[in-house]
């Protein structure tokens, strides 16, 4: 009896983690890695999920997974959200090559999925209009995991964690100052010219 609770229990967990991912736009194939659901099962929750939401139909990512590197340093605004992302990554403990705590096995499949959804799902409600895709956001922390392209490196201003380029060595500020001083910029009243001064003196 325990033994049939147990398999009904990993199995409503699957499932569950599956729909959680759908509801993301995941793709099959990362549904897959985490649930370990068959591609025909993972169809099936598609159809049957989107036949509840008829009115606001889930789309279905296909194609060729994003592979584009430069695509989270892209701008200042894409690098601050990628770095905020990578900031909640680290606070789920899902960043193991940057804070050098490499698992002596390999993490559970479901719990890093169920983990990666949290750090996602909470990164989205600390932007007002975050950019990143889920599966964008399932490829940064491969890719943080994996390679070296990014790195975690602090700012020279305010000591904070930033994603930066492995090729770009020549920028040490982090996105969340530059975005600061331009806001700066953008709201500093301008000074009058000379003429404007002798006009208001006479």
């Amino acid at each position: 009896m325990d033994h049939d609770n147990d398999s009904y229990s990993n199995e409503r967990s699957r499932n569950d983690l599956a729909l959680r991912m759908i509801r993301h736009e995941a793709r099959t194939c990362t549904i897959r890695e985490c649930t370990g659901l068959t591609d025909d099962r993972i169809r099936r929750l598609y159809k049957s999920y989107a036949h509840e939401l008829s009115e606001a139909p889930v789309r279905r990512r296909r194609g060729k997974s994003p592979r584009q590197v430069t695509f989270f340093v892209r701008n200042t605004r894409a690098q601050f959200e990628s770095s905020l992302l990578a900031g909640a990554f680290a606070a789920f403990g899902l960043l193991y090559a940057i804070t050098n705590q490499m698992p002596s096995e390999p993490p559970d499949a479901l719990d890093y999925g169920r983990r990666f959804c949290d750090a996602y799902e909470t990164h989205q409600q600390l932007l007002n209009t975050p950019t990143l895709s889920f599966e964008h956001a399932w490829f940064l922390l491969q890719l943080l995991n994996r390679s070296g392209d990014l790195r975690a490196v602090r700012c020279r201003h305010c000591d904070s964690y930033y994603l930066r380029d492995k090729f770009n060595l020549c920028r040490h500020t982090c996105p969340t100052c530059r975005l600061k001083r331009a806001r700066v910029r953008r709201v500093r009243p301008r000074r009058p010219c000379s003429s404007s001064r002798a006009v208001m003196r006479d």
